[in-house]
């Protein structure tokens, strides 16, 4: 390579590409973040930090902060658990292995704004299907302790409207949404497991599940736990549509789902404030950046292994 420039022209049109759909769009939102500009607007006013300063100081904003850290401090855990257990269950079973993987991967593949509609009418508080099971369940509960009723006398929840629990059913739905794409992942790392390593702990005492899991299926998981985190991380700072399905006009009740892509779409498209929408992009992309480096640094550690 120090003798030809040959490689240059062979990696020119990636960084081109890169440069064009990436650095420059993250300048320019960096730059519009500095002032008050608005579509329509034949020019716009330098005001310095005061979009980063409503953004960290306004209540509307802390809740939209608050309602992001919530969803994906509940959503990535448990998709990478789920997705881990899902794929050691499949890859466990000698029958219907190819059955259980299109079941769990059918939601990644559906269109998320077309099952909001389902998962409205589920939750729905009189003829939805979860409080009628809940109901159904709790009087079936009575009759076994002896006591006979209808069902339960008490309200269940109003999954949707209710500012205490439309942030975790939203972030239900998103954990049934996104563990099927981990497994997947997961059921790559395990298939390029080499199968003497087993055989090798075996022979040193590892008899049980536990212990193979522990010793040899775990630490060899190691690159591809530190790319599934990244991936989650990622995929639940952009959670967008569902929240945009439920509450197109306001971001859930007191704004418990207001989260950070939906005040994106909110100031920069709604209500064209394209200097406020450019700051909370730029923030939104620090905070992926910075959760995306801490995870990998703490995952990565034990990803090396001789």
């Amino acid at each position: 390579m120090s003798q030809s420039r040959v490689h240059l022209w062979l990696m020119a049109p990636a960084l081109l590409l890169m440069l064009l759909i990436l650095i420059i769009p993250i300048f320019a939102a960096l730059g519009l973040s500095f002032t008050n500009y608005s579509l329509g607007n034949s020019g716009a006013n330098f005001v310095s930090l005061q979009n980063y300063e409503q953004i960290f100081t306004r209540t509307t904003y802390q809740k939209m902060f608050g309602a992001t850290i919530r969803y994906v401090f509940v959503v990535v855990p448990i998709t990478v658990g789920l997705g881990l257990g899902a794929a050691l269950l499949i890859k466990s079973l000698t029958r219907f292995g190819d059955l259980y993987k299109t079941i769990y991967f059918l939601p990644v593949m559906a269109a998320l704004i077309a099952m909001a509609i389902v998962w409205e009418f589920a939750f729905h508080p009189t003829i939805g299907i979860i409080n009628s099971t809940l109901e159904q369940g709790c009087g079936t509960v009575l009759e076994n302790w002896g006591w006979y009723a209808n069902g339960c006398e008490r309200t269940f929840p109003l999954w949707l409207t209710d500012r205490n629990y439309a942030i975790w059913t939203v972030a239900f739905i998103g954990i049934w949404q996104g563990f099927g794409f981990n497994m997947v992942l997961y059921l790559a790392g395990l298939t390029s497991i080499p199968k003497e390593l087993y055989s090798a702990a075996e022979m040193d005492g590892a008899k049980s599940s536990w212990e193979r899991f522990r010793l040899v299926t775990w630490p060899m998981l190691g690159p591809t736990t530190v790319f599934v985190v990244t991936i989650s991380f990622i995929r639940s700072f952009q959670v967008f549509d569902m929240v945009e399905a439920f509450y197109p006009q306001g971001g859930g009740p007191s704004k418990s789902v207001y989260v950070m892509m939906f005040a994106l779409y909110e100031k920069g498209i709604q209500q064209n404030l394209m200097g406020i929408g450019a700051a909370i992009t730029v923030v939104f992309l620090v905070f992926v950046m910075l959760l995306t480096i801490v995870q990998r640094w703490l995952v990565d550690k034990r990803t090396h292994y001789v």
